[in-house]
C-alpha cells in the first residue's frame, strides 16, 4: 500500500495510515492527536442512520430528486468518507464516487471492502462504485452515460480554530486543503449532469462562483445548492 499510494513507511509526519484487523484508519500524530478515522458503513453513525433515518423525506434525498419511481443516478464528485453516497445508495440511487486524494480513497475502498462481507450493508455497497483520480478530468473525459445528477461538497475554506473541532478536519485539511477549483468542478458538472447539479454548502455561505443556483434546499446547518436541467419523470 505504501508503494502504491507514493508514501513512506516511517519518518516525521503529521498523520499515518495504519492497517490493522478493523482496517485501514488515518491516525493524526502527536501530543493533542484526535482520535483515528475510519470509514464504516456496518456500524455507528452510518447504522443508526441506516436504520433510523428519515428515508426518502431527508434533505439530501430531496436534493437529488428522490421521488416515488425517481431513483436518480447520481456521480458524487467529492466523495470523501462516502457518508452522503452510502445515504444515497441505501434509498436506492446507484453512486459513482470519485476521491482525489489517495490516503482518502484508500480509506473509502476498505470501508467497501468491509462493507461487503455485511449481509445487510452487502446489496447498497453494490450500488456504489469507487474513482479515483482528480474529478475535473473524470468528469471532463467522461465517456459512459451521463449520471442524471452531479452531486458536490467542495472543501469549504474555514479560518478559525472553532471550524476545525471535528476530528475528521483536523486531519484531512491538511491532506485536502481548500477546494479552490471548486468553480472549475461546477462547470464541468454542469456539462455532464442530464438532470441536475446539487451543491452541499455551509448555510450561511456564499455559492460557488458562476451561475446561480435555480432553488436552495436549507436546514439547520447546510443547504443544497440545486443547478436543474431536465425534470425527471418517473419509471414506468
Amino acid at each position: 500500500m505504501a508503494s502504491r499510494l507514493g508514501l513512506p513507511l516511517g519518518g516525521d509526519a503529521d498523520c499515518a495510515l495504519q492497517v490493522g484487523e478493523p482496517g485501514l484508519q488515518l491516525q493524526e500524530l502527536g501530543p493533542d492527536a484526535a482520535g483515528p478515522v475510519r470509514v464504516d458503513f456496518v456500524e455507528g453513525a452510518l447504522a443508526h442512520r441506516r436504520l433510523q433515518g428519515g428515508g426518502s423525506g431527508q434533505m439530501i434525498a430531496r436534493a437529488v430528486g428522490i421521488q416515488p419511481g425517481v431513483r436518480p443516478a447520481v456521480l458524487d464528485a467529492t466523495a470523501g468518507l462516502g457518508r452522503d453516497a452510502f445515504v444515497l445508495a441505501q434509498l436506492g440511487c446507484t453512486v459513482t464516487l470519485i476521491e482525489r486524494q489517495p490516503a482518502i480513497a484508500a480509506l473509502l475502498a476498505d470501508g467497501m471492502r468491509r462493507g461487503r462481507l455485511d449481509a445487510e450493508v452487502a446489496p447498497i455497497i453494490e450500488r456504489m462504485r469507487l474513482l479515483e483520480g482528480n474529478a475535473i478530468e473524470h468528469l471532463r473525459a467522461w465517456a459512459d452515460e451521463a449520471p442524471q445528477v452531479v452531486y458536490l461538497d467542495p472543501m469549504f475554506p474555514h479560518r478559525t480554530k472553532a471550524s476545525l473541532v471535528k476530528k475528521e478536519m483536523r486531519v484531512f485539511r491538511p491532506l485536502v486543503g481548500d477546494d479552490d477549483d471548486a468553480p472549475e468542478l461546477l462547470a464541468a458538472a454542469l456539462a455532464l449532469a442530464s438532470h441536475r447539479v446539487v451543491v452541499k454548502r455551509p448555510r450561511k455561505a456564499p455559492a460557488i462562483a458562476g451561475p446561480r443556483p435555480g432553488y436552495t434546499l436549507e436546514g439547520k446547518s447546510s443547504r443544497y445548492d440545486i443547478y436543474p436541467k431536465r425534470s425527471f419523470r418517473p419509471a414506468g
